[in-house]
């Protein structure tokens, strides 16, 4: 029989021998519906994630400007693309570290002041040297906010809509894509390339609703031994569920190992069962994004200087793209908790390999047959590169979730930041870009066989039972 919140009786207390505070915390969290506060939570963090996406993206829209007017080789185009990777990576490892060590909400106070105060310095950028060194600062601020924003996120839902709840809120990051595009279509031509990072200063005013409106993640709380904190948080959100009319039913007693509160150890990621999961992950991200980011930062320059599209055009296809992957990841919003992770990363990378594989075929002979299949391709991609966050997170207990994240999404960065590389250097080396496809196919399909060999299923298991 259901009763609520403020009646339902635990196994324990805190005063029992046999109460544990992490199972409690995480049992009562289990069966909350989705209330207000958990709404605006996940509204305000997602809006943050938008404009990280944003900024990720925004110098792509500006290169064809930055191209002509500061004279940019194609090594110095894949230099300014990859070293803000290459901070993202600096700072998914450092900012997933402090997470663990003094909570959620601090470290993305931090991480959004880092990319904002560099988004102001990349305005006043002279010279292809200035803006590498600007958007690797940068990219450490944008490379720490997601992988915690996504812990957090996680941590704040239960087994059952874990996969919609958390994937559409990251749809905000993709969404973030498409705004830049737009942003870059309607005022890089008039205004310049300037225009850009002036739109990424809106994030700032985002720290108001952070610092004052948000309440600290209670799993971490309880995994670091501060179940107090932890119990106010969510007796607050029960208190606002039966206000809205829900009957709570009891906190179902999970079957969980002793907690080991407040040993978040990254070296776990080699132990155990989670060396399995660490070795098969960290390549899912890294090939992925090759890939994706790959196509994602260079496609606007080549439309602009291999099919000498007018600029206008070049920054319409680009965001069209862009466009295609939303429409990609939305339908792995709606459908992955009925498919299932691994089954949906395995079928969606070995069918991403055909219109890669078409285009290498055909030679890439014209703008519109790379915005065809590229299209396709993106929007299949990105519904694996979209939600790997919220894998990941599964895949590790809370005492090392958001350190895991940002291990994993080092990788990310890694191959976000191989991907405009490997473009450069081919369209260097090799001279055609059909070249690029062949390689591309090549690798979403051995990741894609890779994962359909190894991948652990997820779906409908609570984090504390799937993750120990």
């Amino acid at each position: 029989m259901s009763t609520p919140a403020s009646a339902a009786p635990h196994a324990a207390t805190p005063l029992d021998p046999a109460f544990d505070g992490q199972a409690d915390i995480s049992a009562r969290i289990e069966r909350l519906p989705m209330t207000r506060k958990v709404f605006w939570t996940r509204n305000i963090i997602g809006a943050a994630t938008f404009f990280d996406g944003y900024t990720v993206i925004a110098i792509a829209y500006a290169m064809p400007v930055l191209v002509k007017e500061w004279g940019l080789s194609p090594q110095e185009i894949g230099m300014i693309l990859s070293l803000g990777y290459i901070g993202q990576l600096v700072g998914a490892i450092f900012f997933g570290w402090l997470a663990e060590r003094i909570g959620r909400l601090h470290v993305l106070l931090l991480t959004i002041l880092l990319f904002v105060s560099m988004d102001i310095a990349c305005l006043t950028a002279w010279s292809a040297t200035s803006m590498i060194v600007f958007r690797f600062l940068q990219g450490i601020g944008t490379g720490g906010e997601v992988p915690v924003a996504s812990a957090y996120i996680n941590e704040y839902v239960g087994a059952r809509t874990r996969g919609r709840f958390f994937l559409l809120y990251e749809v905000m990051f993709l969404l973030g894509l498409v705004g830049a595009g737009v942003i870059g279509y309607f005022l890089v031509p008039v205004y310049g390339w300037r225009a850009m990072f002036i739109v990424g200063l809106v994030p700032s005013v985002l720290m108001i609703p952070l610092r004052w409106f948000l309440s600290e993640s209670p799993r971490w709380l309880a995994s670091r031994g501060r179940y107090a904190e932890a119990d106010r948080i969510v007796s607050d959100l029960e208190r606002s569920a039966t206000a809205a009319g829900h009957v709570l039913e009891e906190p179902r007693p999970l079957a969980l190992r002793p907690a080991q509160v407040g040993k978040g150890d990254w070296r776990e990621l080699f132990r155990g069962i989670y060396l399995k999961r660490t070795l098969m992950i960290w390549p899912l991200w890294f090939a992925t994004h090759v890939v994706n980011n790959g196509m994602a930062t260079w496609l606007p320059t080549l439309y602009r200087q291999v099919f000498n599209l007018p600029l206008s055009t070049s920054l319409a296809y680009g965001f069209t793209t862009s466009g295609a992957g939303v429409v990609g990841a939305l339908t792995c919003a709606m459908f992955i908790d009925r498919v299932g992770r691994k089954r949906w990363y395995t079928y969606a990378l070995l069918l991403a390999a055909v219109p890669l594989g078409l285009l290498g075929w055909l030679g890439a002979t014209s703008a519109t047959q790379v915005l065809f299949f590229a299209a396709i391709t993106y929007a299949i991609t990105q519904s694996v590169t979209f939600s790997l966050y919220l894998y990941s997170a599964e895949l590790y207990p809370t005492r090392i979730r958001a350190i895991a994240t940002g291990f994993g999404s080092a990788w990310l960065r890694l191959g976000s930041s191989a991907g405009p590389l490997v473009v450069g250097a081919v369209l260097s080396g090799l001279g055609g870009i059909q070249w690029v496809f062949v390689i591309f196919s090549a690798l979403i399909l051995v990741t894609g066989a890779f994962v359909g060999a190894f991948a652990v299923e997820t779906k409908g298991r609570v984090l504390e039972e799937l993750s120990p």
